[in-house]
């Protein structure tokens, strides 16, 4: 091996934050590393972004580098994991990407439904398998998730192994696939493992993640027990939930009706993969109005208060044929993704002015996450036995609170690492040698680009102070032809006095031009200037809010 050859890690997504992971390692000399990505998320857009429709990982540096860049892994198919394939991958150079059936067949599905999507040369693999991409040898190890084949990621270099773990819990029950693979963890753990880089997100809580097998085993006796109709909802990737409910259903003599597009999309690439294999047939929504109260469940959409999701649409009562009623009951079987609480409790409320009993985690045990809380990651530190811990996915909390568990464990080396930050893993000690640019950019429409490029910032004071557009028409002798023509969009209609706004903001532009010597209005951007700064502070006068104000002036 070269005296200068380096590994890095460059986190460009997911450290210190949840959500839009994306991860890079790169080997070989400073001047000529060779690069593969893994993973590559998405977040979601809060109310300050409006109109945004994903938010994606800034991954400039690697398209600086993309000669050199060998390919993408994926670990599994949740969005913040693969979510952003179709939109960064024709800026990659067409390089090759590797992900297990479930997440080709979920990409594919993705791509059918979005016309002008590229088509991404996917290869193939399963856990347990190896594959060389670049000077990378990558062996897939099973784990556990709220997901089918979720795997961690071996990755082999002259340098040594880092076990890059993706998602991950240790469950002694799922209702899908098998169990984390302990045997082989181990075994890597005595080859010599030279970094792990780690899953954060339960890091601050004690103890083990409840098993999917004793969330079935809750959801069927609410199942069973319900007196009416039950509606399920979770998150659409969920397959083995979606498996425990149907099981449930079909143990309580009941049918299964699907309400939404991705739960019926992960449904179709679950049932051709053999995952749903066993279950009776899932009714549609014709067949609603044929169904006793007490012989249905629906499965829909909506856990996170989406407002056109089927849930939110239950709850608004818009479905034609479909409803909830007094007696009836709907399962939350999902948690609260931080900044949806608003959305969710909307939802919720409107459920119970229907008379629909609402059923969340706190009442009982209808939903575990699938991460590793603190006794699951001090077993895999027991089984791996790291030189250095690199906590990701997470926000500053949850990796700080890693980071102490890991020098806990005994790890010798931990450092500080958050989104942007070039580790050096090897040689020597691991410490941050080099900052690359990193950040976010945002999918609008059918357009990708920063909240400057897209137009988000004056979209932002647009949505909280609305916009006026003034016409101004000047003679030949720069006197005004006729009043003002002004328009206000998201203003008040009347001020406090009951005056009608609009007049008070034609009343200050007029103002503002018989203020300005006749001569001096030949300059028409002064004269723009004067009506703009004018209508701005008579609008914040009135109402204690700058509107952005467009002027044109004319002759």
């Amino acid at each position: 091996m070269a005296d200068n050859n380096e590994l890095v890690f460059v986190p460009l997504g997911g450290v210190g934050e949840i959500g839009m992971n994306l991860a890079l390692y790169g080997f070989g000399p400073a001047s000529q590393r060779e690069w593969i990505i893994v993973d590559c998320g998405v977040t979601f857009p809060t109310p300050e972004q409006p109109g945004v429709d994903l938010v994606l990982p800034d991954t400039r540096f690697i398209e600086e580098n993309v000669s050199s860049l060998r390919g993408m892994v994926i670990t599994h198919a949740h969005e913040d994991h693969y979510g952003a394939v179709l939109d960064v991958w024709p800026r990659l150079g067409g390089v090759p990407v590797w992900m297990t059936p479930f997440t080709a067949g979920l990409l594919a599905a993705k791509r059918a439904s979005e016309p002008g999507a590229p088509q991404v040369p996917v290869k193939i693999y399963n856990a347990g398998e190896r594959f060389t991409v670049g000077p990378f040898e990558i062996e897939a190890v099973a784990v556990n998730h709220s997901i089918p084949e979720p795997v961690s990621l071996a990755i082999t270099s002259p340098a040594g192994t880092v076990v890059h773990t993706g998602d991950w819990k240790i469950d002694p029950g799922p209702t899908i696939g098998p169990l984390i693979d302990e045997a082989r963890f181990r075994a890597i753990g005595e080859h010599g493992v030279l970094a792990l880089v780690c899953d954060s997100t339960n890091a601050l809580r004690e103890g083990e993640s409840p098993s999917e097998e004793a969330v079935a085993k809750s959801l069927a006796k609410l199942i069973a027990e319900a007196p009416g109709r039950v509606a399920v909802t979770t998150f659409s990737s969920n397959v083995g939930r979606i498996r425990s409910v149907a099981e449930a259903a079909r143990d309580a003599g009941r049918k299964v009706m699907v309400m939404g597009r991705s739960l019926k999309r992960v449904i179709d690439v679950a049932t051709e993969l053999g995952y749903l294999e066993g279950l009776p047939e899932f009714m549609n929504e014709d067949e609603y109005g044929l169904t006793a109260r007490a012989e249905l469940v629906i499965l829909c959409t909506g856990s996170q208060g989406e407002p056109r999701a089927a849930l939110a649409k239950l709850a608004r009562d818009e479905f034609k044929n479909v409803s909830l009623a007094r007696g009836d009951s709907v399962i939350f079987s999902s948690r609260v993704i931080p900044g949806n609480e608003k959305a969710i409790l909307a939802i919720k409320n409107g459920l119970i002015d229907q008379g629909v009993t609402v059923i969340e985690d706190s009442d009982a045990l209808v939903h575990v996450s699938g991460h590793p809380r603190r006794t699951e990651l001090r077993r895999m530190y027991e089984w791996l036995r790291p030189r250095i811990a690199v906590p990701v996915h997470g926000e500053a909390a949850h990796l700080v609170a890693h980071a102490e568990l890991a020098k806990t464990a005994g790890v010798a080396e931990v450092p500080r690492v958050r989104d942007g930050d070039m580790v050096r893993l090897f040689p020597g000690r691991a410490e941050v040698v080099d900052q690359v640019p990193f950040g976010r950019v945002y999918k609008d429409g059918k357009l990708i680009g920063s909240d400057e490029a897209i137009g988000l910032k004056e979209r932002r004071k647009l949505s909280f102070a609305g916009h006026v557009v003034v016409n101004v028409v000047l003679d030949d002798g720069y006197e005004m032809a006729g009043d003002p023509d002004l328009a206000a969009i998201g203003l008040p209609k009347e001020d406090a006095a009951g005056e009608d706004f609009e007049e008070l903001l034609v009343d200050a532009a007029i103002g503002a031009i018989d203020s300005i010597p006749r001569k001096r209005r030949r300059d028409l951007d002064l004269v723009s200037d004067a009506v703009r700064r004018a209508v701005r502070a008579a609008a914040n006068d009135a109402w204690g809010k700058k509107p952005l104000v467009t002027v044109f002036v004319t002759r």
